[in-house]
């Protein structure tokens, strides 16, 4: 890769911008006139990429205003971007160094330019969000419940536990006419749900947090959700293979509905059976079957066709 690469480190107020290979560190405002101020003087320099870290709410800004100025940009995992650093041999973590190497990170690791979300899919990933909040909201609440003596406490948790009912009641209501209204998410919904086992909230999901979904191939997509197996060797040791990494919220949404596909679904029921009569742990086999099911929604999206069960 030649020419100027661009490492953004984002905070709430402020955008700490590096170059490499020139090593020049300016400030901009996190703000709309920072970002055009920005955006002015990427035109400028010419650069063939610009990386920063996906910091939650404080990027959104940012990656919404290089997608219109059509400037390719990368986003990056903060854990690689910091074992990138470590491997570079900088302990220290200050907001110009990580500016810098996340310049650094773009010239040698030459990470493929993103896509924006598109304005249905960050509104629906916004309101899952909220909605994943509010479930872990009502677990702990019915945790507390159960080591309560007080009268008044006891109430006070059983209201507690009626608001949020009612509060994601709501958050599904509008995520459905969400979808509803946007042509794109309706087709796609449409299509997850035909699987069996796949409910709306599981697909809401899905939508939200792999809007790329239908473009990638099986290996891609299982990877991406976290749900391919990494091998461990080493000489003649081989060591057992495991999950790791990936989009957590996908492979944790989809584990009920592996299990309801195991009772419903006769091609993964016997695919399990296979599994667990070879020696496979039962957790083995459900997670090979979550793989599946992810599998089985990219290619039926990337067809763009309803799940039709297979009676050869």
């Amino acid at each position: 890769m030649t020419g100027i690469t661009i490492g953004i480190d984002i905070s709430k107020a402020k955008l700490d911008v590096a170059t490499y290979p020139h090593g020049e560190v300016l400030q901009f405002t996190n703000d709309p006139t920072g970002h055009k101020a920005l955006i002015k003087w990427l035109r400028a320099q010419r650069a063939i990429l610009t990386a920063f870290e996906a910091t939650g709410v404080y990027h959104r800004a940012l990656e919404r205003a290089l997608c219109t100025a059509q400037l390719p940009f990368a986003k990056v995992n903060p854990r690689q971007a910091r074992r990138f650093a470590e491997a570079m041999g900088k302990l220290a973590k200050t907001d110009r160094v990580d500016a810098l190497m996340l310049a650094r990170f773009g010239a040698l690791l030459k990470p493929s330019p993103g896509e924006s979300k598109r304005q249905g899919v960050e509104a629906l990933s916004e309101l899952v969000a909220a909605r994943h909040a509010l479930v872990k909201d009502r677990a702990a609440a019915k945790t507390r419940m159960h080591n309560l003596l007080s009268s008044l406490l006891k109430r006070q948790t059983n209201q507690r536990l009626r608001a949020i009912e009612a509060h994601i009641a709501a958050i599904d209501a509008e995520c459905r006419k969400l979808v509803e209204g946007d042509h794109e998410l309706s087709r796609r919904l449409a299509i997850l749900v035909s699987i069996p086992g796949l409910g709306e909230v599981t697909a809401f999901v899905m939508l939200a947090e792999m809007p790329e979904l239908g473009t990638m191939d099986k290996r891609q997509v299982a990877a991406l959700a976290g749900l391919a197996p990494i091998s461990r060797e080493s000489g003649t040791w081989k060591g057992k293979r495991f999950i790791r990494g990936g989009r957590a919220k996908v492979r944790k949404a989809l584990y009920m509905p592996a299990l309801v596909s195991i009772r419903f679904n006769q091609q993964f029921k016997a695919k399990y059976q296979s599994l667990t009569s070879a020696g496979k742990p039962p957790k083995v086999a459900i997670t090979a079957i979550m793989r599946k099911l992810i599998i089985l929604a990219n290619a039926l999206i990337r067809d763009n066709r309803n799940w039709v069960e297979n009676t050869a």
